[in-house]
């Protein structure tokens, strides 16, 4: 099981009620709900089925601002560790996308809010489709290749077009230092269309560290946009560095900056972000995790037409996982 709640006062910008009155908007929440079920058919199949929650939002809907469950991940596995490298797979279903849930568990705070490339909405953490994972041997790296439909796990497929997705990770000191082995270098690209010769893709790279007191990282990111093959592209590009010290008596700091062009030719919107908390995870054996967290998330948004003003957000967020 795993939980996000949350208790968000935001700062600025200043909104009214229905009565005229300015209010500065807080509300309780819960940002993810769901239940891991789980299982091995044999040694060499096994699967999973996520149910997770979204809030529906359609002013249509009967059940507009109600928590609704869906599937995040319905998958079956092959594993194939009786004839290949411990942890190398196959996978057929709604599953994991190559990056964004291999970054989630380095970077630790999906419960205070999305990855850089998935909060920006380049990205998403599932789709459905198939795909192939190869650990390296010795523990240098490992490989994650997919074909997927590229609409993510929330939409349907709209047409013939796929995403061929493919993450490559390299841990260069494997074998050196116990305290470099934590340093581990990524590429990950994305090819995909919105229809035939109109190109989305992502390419990114990243570095990132682990370490006892220490996990930190740098993404870069390029994106390529052209919903028609009859418009021009819209290329972007954007970098996150974000960092989380830590204590052995379990306080933690969370220090992170985003930077994004949507589209980079001259005085282009530019969004940034910044995210500073302090987190306290409390002590526990095995695969349980519990902590709370204090933050302050804020954006600001230049050659925005109309203008758009700053966000600035404080936050009590809870994580519980077993």
């Amino acid at each position: 099981t795993t939980l996000f709640g949350d208790y968000t006062y935001t700062i600025s910008p200043e909104t009214t009620d229905t009565d005229g009155n300015v209010i500065h908007p807080s509300a309780f929440g819960v940002g993810r709900g769901y239940i891991n079920i789980t299982g091995n058919i044999s040694h060499l199949i096994s699967f999973r089925l996520t149910p997770d929650i979204s809030r529906e939002t359609g002013t249509g809907s009967s059940l507009n601002g109600s928590l609704v469950f869906r599937i995040k991940y319905a998958f079956a596995q092959v594993n194939f560790d009786d004839w290949m490298t411990r942890g190398s797979w196959a996978r057929l279903g709604i599953q994991q996308t190559p990056w964004v849930d291999f970054e989630e568990g380095i970077y630790r705070y999906r419960f205070q809010g999305t990855v850089f490339s998935e909060r920006e909405g380049f990205l998403s953490s599932s789709d459905a489709g198939a795909s192939f994972h190869y650990n390296l041997p010795s523990n240098y790296g490992d490989v994650h290749v997919g074909l997927y439909i590229g609409e993510n796990y929330n939409r349907l497929e709209t047409n013939d077009q796929k995403a061929f997705q493919v993450r490559a990770t390299v841990r260069p000191l494997a074998r050196g230092p116990l305290v470099w082995r934590g340093l581990r270098a990524h590429v990950f690209y994305d090819a995909d269309h919105y229809v035939k010769n109109a190109d989305r893709t992502r390419a990114l790279g990243s570095v990132t560290f682990e370490h006892a007191y220490l996990n930190a990282g740098l993404d870069v990111m390029k994106t390529t946009d052209q919903t028609s093959a009859l418009k021009s592209e819209l290329n972007g590009s954007g970098y996150s560095i974000w960092a989380t010290p830590r204590s052995p008596s379990g306080w933690e700091a969370l220090l992170r900056f985003d930077h994004m062009k949507p589209d980079t030719t001259l005085d282009a919107q530019v969004r940034n972000r910044t995210i500073l908390g302090v987190a306290y995870w409390f002590p526990h054996q095995g695969n349980v995790s519990t902590a709370l967290l204090l933050d302050y998330d804020g954006q600001t948004f230049e050659n925005f037409a109309p203008a758009r003003q700053s966000e600035r957000k404080l936050a009590v967020h809870a994580l519980v996982n077993f």
